[in-house]
């Protein structure tokens, strides 16, 4: 659906390969967010069952995570991480960039990139 939204969609040279490269990329996010499925559960696990969420808010949380990880989906991989180190763990831009093997300039690139995709998200494109 994506790609039919796309303004100048060319027929492709290789049909077949076109497909298996979609395919693949469906695959990809399916296990993805499986692993991140997963990765909630195996948290909530760890939590007293009196304290868990009722089974509505759960999958609350869940479909937000989901949502959280199509939007930063769009990241590259070094973004993405940047981003949940400096967000979720509290990283400062030196030890982000440490981790990451790059430059102190090119965490702040990934941090406003990250930004960008949440304000996109709550606003859309900027005009």
């Amino acid at each position: 659906m994506r790609l039919l939204g796309r303004d100048g969609l060319r027929e492709p040279r290789e049909p077949r390969a076109f497909l298996v490269a979609i395919a693949k990329g469906l695959l990809f996010d399916y296990f993805r967010r499986a692993a991140l499925e997963q990765a909630y559960l195996t948290e909530l696990m760890l939590i007293p069952e009196s304290e868990h969420p009722s089974p509505e808010a759960q999958q609350l949380i869940l479909e937000d995570l989901k949502a959280i990880d199509r939007l930063l989906g769009k990241l590259s991989s070094k973004a993405r991480a940047a981003f949940l180190y400096n967000r979720l763990d509290g990283l400062g831009h030196a030890e982000i960039a440490q981790r990451l093997g790059v430059s102190v300039p090119r965490v702040r690139q990934y941090l406003a990139q990250g930004i960008r995709q949440c304000y996109i998200a709550l606003y859309g494109e900027p005009s």
